[in-house]
């Protein structure tokens, strides 16, 4: 009479029953507690960096807002889309290239231009050299090309006509034009 009990037995018994009390027990609960924990810190860590990454590459506060949105009412798909489509720079970066290239241009824009043809010129023309359009006033005593609101030539000390006739700029007069200076400046005998 054993014997049909142990087949009874052996037949009713599942080979899966092992793996089925797993998923049925506390330990594999407290897994997928811990499992759906872990995805909802990550989905608010990944809404909390888009807003951060959002701010500091996007200056308009409603993109911003949208990118959020998105970051929010997707859940991850709509960071992805995010992280697709975001500017390439932050803004920072681009304030500091746009800074860059303006110095650049500032230490470029020696290369001087004539306004009326755009060719290249120097800094000594006194005439463009392919449309010949006056662009100094060349000293009266030098011939040293002048800007024109100098009223004094820096090379010679020759009135502009610009300056409208002033008289020549000599040492003593140069010392009471700049207070301060009279000592480093050599005191010149009058020549008969």
């Amino acid at each position: 009479m054993r014997m049909p009990a142990l087949i009874a037995t052996t037949t009713d018994d599942n080979p899966f029953q092992p793996v089925l009390d797993f998923f049925e027990s506390g330990v594999f609960k407290a897994i997928i507690r811990l499992v759906i924990i872990l995805v909802l810190a990550l989905y608010v860590a990944l809404v909390l960096w888009t807003y951060k990454d959002a701010r500091r590459r996007i200056a308009d506060p409603v993109l911003v807002a949208v990118a959020v949105a998105t970051a929010i009412v997707f859940p991850f798909i709509g960071v992805l889309v995010y992280t697709i489509l975001r500017p390439p720079e932050y803004l920072d970066d681009v304030r500091e290239r746009e800074l860059e290239i303006r110095a650049m241009e500032r230490r470029l824009g020696q290369d001087l231009r004539c306004p009326y043809c755009r060719s290249e010129i120097e800094p000594a023309f006194v005439v463009c050299p392919v449309c010949t359009n006056r662009l100094k006033d060349p000293c009266t005593r030098c011939s040293s090309p002048l800007e024109p609101h100098w009223r004094v030539c820096p090379y010679c000390s020759a009135p502009t006509v610009a300056g409208g006739g002033l008289p020549e700029v000599g040492p003593s007069e140069t010392a009471r034009l700049a207070p301060g200076t009279a000592a480093e400046l050599p005191t010149q005998s009058p020549t008969p």
